[in-house]
Parts: C-alpha cells; structure tokens; sequence
C-alpha cells in the first residue's frame, strides 16, 4: 500500500498541474526543483559552521559544502585519535542534471547534526552542459581532495574513516566512485546508497511496474539518461553502471536504502544483492510504501523523517567499526 502521505502528495502535485521534468529545459527544472525545497523540505538544522571550498581542477573549479557539528564544549579528546572522526562525502540526487547543494542542504545538514560527523556535499558538474564521465570524475576527483586535506591531524577528519553517500544519481556516483577507489591506498570506509541507480539499461521489472504515477517516471528517467548518457554503448559502462563492475570484492560495507513504489528499486535491490555475493556486508532497508526521491521531503512525510534516522544510524555504526 503507498504511505497515505505519499499519496496526498501525488494527488496535490496531479491537481495543480506540477508539469513533469521532461516537459522542461533542463535550467527550467533545476530551478523548479530548487522552489520545492521549500515546500517538501523540514527547517533546517543548525551545525557548528558551514564553508564553501572551491577545488581547483585545472580547466574548472569543482565546489564543495563542508558542514561541522557542533563541538559539545565538555568533552575532552583522549588521545589523537579520538580527536579526529569520521566523515561523509555526499553526491546529491537529480538525475546528474539537476539538483545542487541548495536543493540537499537541509539532509545535509541532518546528517551532519544527527551523525555528529562533518559532511562534505559536492556540487559536481551536471548534464547536458557535462555529460558522461564528468560527474563521475569529480566523485573520484572530491574523495582525492578530501582524502589529502585529512592527511593533516588539524583537519579533524580520519582518512581511514570517510564515508561515499549519495540519493539516486548520487547513489550512483557513491557506488561507481567506490569501485574505482577499492584498490587505492586508502579507500572509502563505507557506503551510503540511497536509492542508487545502478543499471542504465533502466530494464529492470520495478521500471514497468512502478513507472507511471509515482513521481519518478519512465519519460522523466529516459530525460534524465540523456542528459547525462547520450550514448547507448556506454549503458554497461561499470562507471555509469556500477552493477556491471567486473568484481564486487573488496569493496567497503553498504546500507542500501529501497523505496517500494521506485522505479529503481530492482536494481537497487540487484546491487546490495551482487554486494553480499562477494561477501561485501550489506544491509538493505526498504521503505516499502514510499516514493522516489522521499527523504528529501520530511516536511510532509513522516517516514522522510524516519529514514534520515536510519542513515544517521548506520553511519555512526560504520564510523564506529572503524575506530
């Protein structure tokens, strides 16, 4: 059954003529997505402080949002170690054309006040203007920048503790990023995929069944994929589709995060299954009554709410494994 929530959602969305993302340019939809944050998305938490960095790749520059806790003024570090923690490095959903650290601040900020962990969201270069590798790129490209600045003890964050987290096509760059850094010196510790897409065929049985009604649709998939996959060939490339990587072995532990009435539900389902063959531990939780896209929009869904709790959850649980 739909969360009854979801489905008042639906219904308003249906009754004041919200026109599909397709229908629109894509700078058209950007901002339409930016309008309903405001709508669909809980105040946002407070954090220690929030800073912009601009990371320099040579023909761009790639941003990047830090946000830190803040530091509870009577606790005391024991030794170096404990002076220093865990850290999530966040992709933003939108289909690699829209979405941007506005629309994904207030998670953001959830996760960072809720895991007690700084939280670094990426702004990374979006489709039809970049198309396929360029997102892709700059998830490998912000690891490596957040990898180094941890190098250094004052930074406050472990290098062996950084965690890839992302909702759908950000799902997807936390897992295709994960795969190309599984054989690095020191590679994510964790992976946070919510919803991810996983298979640019877009075949799975999930994409007929729940493709028309539910937000997320079958047209609006095949927009977002050309945005940012023009090219058919490149569908089972492992970086735009990480279920097809060559192994699964020796990648970090997952929470895959399902959402029942998703077009991308199977193959989510199909990636943390491909995980647990290659005795990669994984836990999948799936939202069974829910849409697309819902954690972002905890204003009017409950179980939003909820689900940020989970990943707030799992994420001091990994941090706490690691330490």
């Amino acid at each position: 059954m739909l969360d009854p929530q979801a489905h008042g959602l639906l219904k308003l969305m249906m009754e004041y003529g919200v026109p599909a993302v397709q229908t629109q340019t894509p700078q058209e939809a950007r901002q339409a997505y930016l309008t309903r944050k405001g709508f669909s998305q809980p105040d946002p938490q407070e954090v220690g402080r929030v800073q912009d960095h601009d990371l320099d790749l040579g023909q761009y520059q790639l941003k990047i949002r830090e946000y830190r806790p803040a530091i509870d003024a009577e606790s005391t570090p024991t030794d170096e170690r404990a002076s220093v923690s865990g850290a999530l490095l966040y992709f933003h959903g939108g289909g690699w054309t829209i979405g941007d650290l506005e629309t994904h601040d207030v998670l953001c900020r959830s996760l960072c006040a809720g895991a007690s962990c700084p939280v670094f969201s990426v702004d990374y270069r979006l489709g039809p203007e970049v198309p396929f590798p360029g997102a892709f790129d700059d998830a490998v490209a912000s690891f490596n920048w957040l990898r180094s600045c941890a190098q250094d003890p004052s930074f406050g964050v472990d290098p062996e503790r950084i965690a890839l987290g992302g909702d759908s096509a950000g799902g997807n760059l936390a897992a295709a990023a994960c795969i190309a850094l599984k054989d690095a010196p020191v590679r994510p510790c964790f992976q946070l995929l919510i919803y991810p897409a996983t298979d640019m065929h877009c075949s799975h049985p999930s994409h007929a069944k729940n493709g028309k009604g539910f937000l997320l649709t079958q047209d609006a998939i095949e927009w977002f994929r050309g945005n940012y996959l023009p090219d058919p060939s490149m569908y089972a490339d492992w970086r735009a589709s990480p279920l097809y990587a060559e192994s699964f072995e020796g990648l970090p532990p997952a929470c895959v995060m399902l959402a029942g009435y998703d077009p991308l539900h199977d193959e989510g389902l199909a990636y943390a299954n491909q995980l647990s063959q290659a005795g990669v531990p994984v836990k999948v939780i799936n939202f069974e009554r829910q849409i697309h896209g819902f954690i972002t929009m905890g204003r009017i869904l409950d179980e939003a709410n909820t689900a940020v709790d989970v990943c707030v959850s799992v994420l001091k649980a990994a941090f706490q494994a690691q330490a």
